[in-house]
């Protein structure tokens, strides 16, 4: 009975041993950030860059990838003091969030979009002539349209508070086109055949991994997201996530350099 007892408290500890060991990945997120990351009807994290990091972690020789809900404002502190290791949630480079922080590659280009019924005929941005168009109120795709409604003949900009409302007024026929950010359409029209994004509308903006400042690990999960785009990994998600493949020219399917400030 004894040896019986030590045997299993040996393999107790074994196991609290290797589990000690394990080598996790801590990566902050705001989850409820739709298709990024968020919980599913099991209580699941899933989502785009969920799956992004789990991939990028195996590459690194992690164990586990763990994830952490953080507010959004609260992914910078939290890298910078080493809470965790990275932080991901649709998170933009910019010029001033590098003076603080690191990013690897970029992997997805935020354009604008605008998208239509199918069966409008509207083909692209020179279809908006005399038509009218939904925004999200303060948003990119509201300055954009604003500041190209005359070169474009767009007769009225309707503004909404998110994506739902615009899409059942464009399904309605109260507006003709809707210009928001693409990946949130995307993911909303994956499996609504009815609707159709024509046209990207480039604004520069990319998003990617972040680090504390000058990390190794932002150099290697960048070199890790550049095997992902080249053996086709990035491009299945991206049908996974949003019903398509990924644009040959954006950063979701070409490699590219680690943002420097």
């Amino acid at each position: 009975m004894i040896r019986r007892t030590f045997a299993a408290a040996l393999v107790a500890a074994l196991a609290l041993t290797g589990a000690a060991s394990a080598k996790t990945l801590t990566v902050g997120a705001n989850i409820g950030n739709v298709p990024w990351e968020f919980q599913d009807a099991s209580g699941q994290t899933v989502g785009f860059e969920v799956e992004l990091m789990r991939e990028v972690g195996k590459r690194l020789g992690y164990d586990e990838v763990s994830f952490e809900n953080i507010p959004f404002n609260g992914l910078f502190s939290a890298v910078q003091s080493g809470r965790i290791d990275a932080a991901v949630s649709s998170i933009t480079i910019t010029k001033k969030r590098l003076e603080s922080v690191s990013f690897a590659q970029p992997y997805y280009d935020s354009d604008q979009s605008l998208s239509v019924l199918k069966a409008s005929g509207i083909e692209n941005l020179a279809g908006l002539k005399g038509k009218v168009v939904g925004v999200d109120t303060g948003s990119t795709g509201d300055i954009w349209s604003t500041q190209h409604q005359g070169e474009y003949g767009i007769s009225d900009i309707r503004r909404f508070e998110g994506l739902a409302p615009a899409m059942l007024d464009l399904a309605a026929g109260r507006i003709d086109g809707y210009i928001s950010d693409i990946p949130a359409v995307a993911y909303y029209i994956k499996d609504k055949p009815q609707y159709a994004v024509v046209e990207r509308i480039p604004t520069g903006e990319q998003y990617s991994v972040m680090f504390a400042k000058d990390s190794p690990l932002a150099a290697e999960a960048s070199k890790a997201i550049g095997e992902l785009k080249k053996d086709g990994t990035l491009a299945k998600l991206h049908e996974t996530w949003f019903g398509s493949a990924p644009d040959a020219s954006t950063s979701t399917a070409r490699e590219a350099e680690m943002p420097k400030p």
